[in-house]
């Protein structure tokens, strides 16, 4: 017994030094069943808003995080870092999500800085304005579909292949759904409705892909399983919410349902980390907090932390705000 606990605790010893002489992303490789220790994670649209307030929230739990946008990324980066310390593994680079060439590009660096990935948020995305749908440019139009369409369907693409050779790995992809989801009118956003009506209907299908195959094919075994999902962050805080808004919008549904990206975040990265399964819909709003928020505003009154009865935002002490009313996340935000 002596002699197989002293070689149980040779065995211990030996497994810890392997794993601290791993590279990360090799580390993070080994909870390949179930939740991983340290997840590798790729955020579209991480320069600000929710998917900064995500990037915080992975960092907070010791996760390696990659972000892009179409902007530079590297203010946010210096801040996350002055946050969790010049060690976290944060790191980003330049992606514009509606060019293949660009998103191969964005592969390459994941790969370097991270190796493997376990979950892939498609958050980048655009509405266009808030305008009648036959005053906004054809252009306009277009740049909506090539990034919210067309860019979750790239990334998915390209991230799926790299998940689907991730020996022992289950990865998780969820694309981020929003107004006109569910079917109803997004008058003044067109574009914008229609490009998030169709993301549930491509996720469905990757789910039956994945899960059945596709009939008239012989059934395809990858070395690492690939899930995806539905995001809902419902309505937050930032240049898409607020830009063009109204004081009437502000006040309703705004004041009453929407919340600060920090709030979303730190409601939705354990859910996400915790999904199981495949084709799930991860969400912020779901329906017993919705009739909690109408309960507390129209049957006991209470007034909104973030708008104020004239539909203004209301600036909390200390922070600063951009003229649209979105508060500054980080020094340099733009």
């Amino acid at each position: 017994a002596a002699v197989a606990l002293a070689a149980s605790a040779s065995r211990r010893r030996s497994t810890g030094s392997v794993l601290r002489r791993t590279r990360n992303h090799q580390v993070s490789a080994v909870a390949m069943h179930g939740t991983p220790v340290c997840a590798g994670v790729v955020i579209t649209g991480g320069a600000a808003g929710v998917g900064f307030a995500y990037a915080d929230e992975f960092l907070a739990r010791g996760h390696q995080v990659v972000i892009c946008d179409v902007k530079d990324c590297s203010d946010a980066v210096e801040s996350l870092k002055k946050k969790h310390g010049e060690k976290a593994s944060i790191f980003s680079t330049v992606c514009d999500v509606s060019n293949i060439e660009s998103i191969n590009k964005l592969i390459d660096f994941v790969k370097d800085k991270i190796g493997v990935v376990h979950y892939w948020i498609n958050n980048a995305g655009i509405n266009g304005g808030r305008r009648r749908f036959t005053e906004i440019s054809p252009e306009t139009v277009e740049a909506v579909i090539r990034v919210n369409l067309g860019g979750i369907l790239l990334c998915t693409h390209a991230a799926m292949r790299v998940m689907e050779q991730q020996a022992g790995v289950e990865s998780h992809i969820f694309n981020t759904v929003g107004s006109g989801v569910k079917g109803g009118g997004t008058p003044g956003y067109v574009a914008y409705g229609a490009t998030k009506r169709g993301l549930p209907q491509m996720t469905e299908s990757l789910v039956k892909e994945l899960e059945e195959g596709v009939q008239g094919y012989d059934a395809v075994e990858t070395p690492g399983k690939v899930n995806c999902h539905c995001l809902s962050p419902g309505m937050v805080f930032t240049d898409l919410l607020l830009n063009d808004s109204t004081p009437e919008l502000r006040k309703f549904p705004f004041g009453v349902l929407a919340a600060q990206p920090e709030e979303v975040a730190a409601d939705l990265v354990p859910k996400i980390i915790n999904v199981s399964g495949n084709g799930k819909s991860v969400e912020f709003l779901t329906v017993d907090k919705i009739l909690t928020k109408f309960f507390q505003r129209f049957i006991l009154g209470e007034k909104s932390k973030y708008i104020d009865d004239d539909g203004n935002v209301i600036k909390m002490p200390g922070a600063d705000y951009a003229d649209n009313g979105v508060r500054v996340l980080y020094n340099d935000m733009k």
